[in-house]
């Protein structure tokens, strides 16, 4: 069922399904709640599992006027539209996994309220800021958006997160993904990419954390290459670490059972 609360003048949309022990997921840019569908449906049987629509995604529908508001380039502001559900829910401690661009603003929460966590993950993420050619990238896509809108964008980037074999058996899945881009506004998405533009290096949140942390890679992934994953997973003091074989970018709806599997064994030792 949803549900929806009010953050500066913004409708947020969330769900929540299951018992127990929380765990908080984020999804990622071009994509809402739904991607966790199949993960959270596994997960609810042992843990209480919160999905939110960031601004923009899903049913969190922002006006238009609202959507120009600078806060929503910067990943800090989404940190504190999380921070805020966990108020509403009046929820003390957690895990929170973040999903690609959910990873930005799972780092940015675990900087600001280290103190509702029990642990937090990146799934598909990376603690880094945007290389000055990942920037110039995003840039691009901008202009291509304002060009040709966000669905012909969507619908070009889309496949290219997925694994070779997943692309050939399992079509229908990524076309239901691109088919759901068709309500995203043009400058919604535009504001994802300025705030992951605009990030900056969280490495030192990693480091300086006594959390454990959970990595979840994928050896096909091209959004967040392996090698640039696996320079980050030494750092800090307790990891998890699951690289996923012939597996891209999109996991949770590739390899769900897994997902689940490696969340649900994290969320268990996180609350020990």
């Amino acid at each position: 069922m949803q549900f929806f609360f009010e953050f500066d003048n913004i409708r947020i949309a969330y769900s929540q399904k299951g018992t127990g022990k929380t765990v908080v997921l984020l999804h990622g840019f071009g994509e809402d709640s739904n991607v966790w569908h199949d993960v959270a449906n596994i997960l609810q049987t042992n843990f209480k599992v919160v999905l939110i629509d960031l601004p923009g995604s899903g049913q969190s529908v922002v006006p238009t006027n609202v959507l120009m508001n600078e806060n929503l380039s910067s990943i800090d502001y989404y940190a504190n539209i999380v921070h805020a559900l966990l108020l509403h829910l009046t929820i003390d401690n957690c895990v929170l996994l973040g999903h690609s661009m959910g990873g930005y603003i799972t780092l940015s929460f675990a900087q600001k309220y280290p103190q509702l966590l029990k642990g937090y993950g990146l799934v598909h993420s990376t603690a880094y800021a945007d290389s000055d050619e990942k920037k110039a990238n995003r840039q691009r896509g901008i202009a291509l958006m304002d060009e040709y809108g966000s669905h012909a964008f969507l619908k070009t980037t889309i496949p290219n997160l997925f694994s070779n074999n997943f692309k050939q058996t399992n079509s229908s899945a990524i076309d239901a993904l691109i088919n759901a881009g068709k309500s995203f506004n043009v400058v919604a998405l535009q504001n994802y990419y300025r705030a992951m533009m605009n990030r900056l290096d969280k490495t030192a949140v990693l480091k300086g954390s006594n959390l454990p942390v959970l990595f979840i890679i994928g050896t096909e992934d091209v959004a967040v290459p392996i090698k640039d994953s696996l320079k980050q997973i030494h750092v800090p003091n307790c990891a998890y670490i699951h690289v996923l074989e012939n597996v891209s970018h999109m996991s949770m709806i590739e390899t769900p059972n897994k997902i689940a599997s490696f969340i649900g064994e994290f969320l268990n030792d996180s609350f020990l």
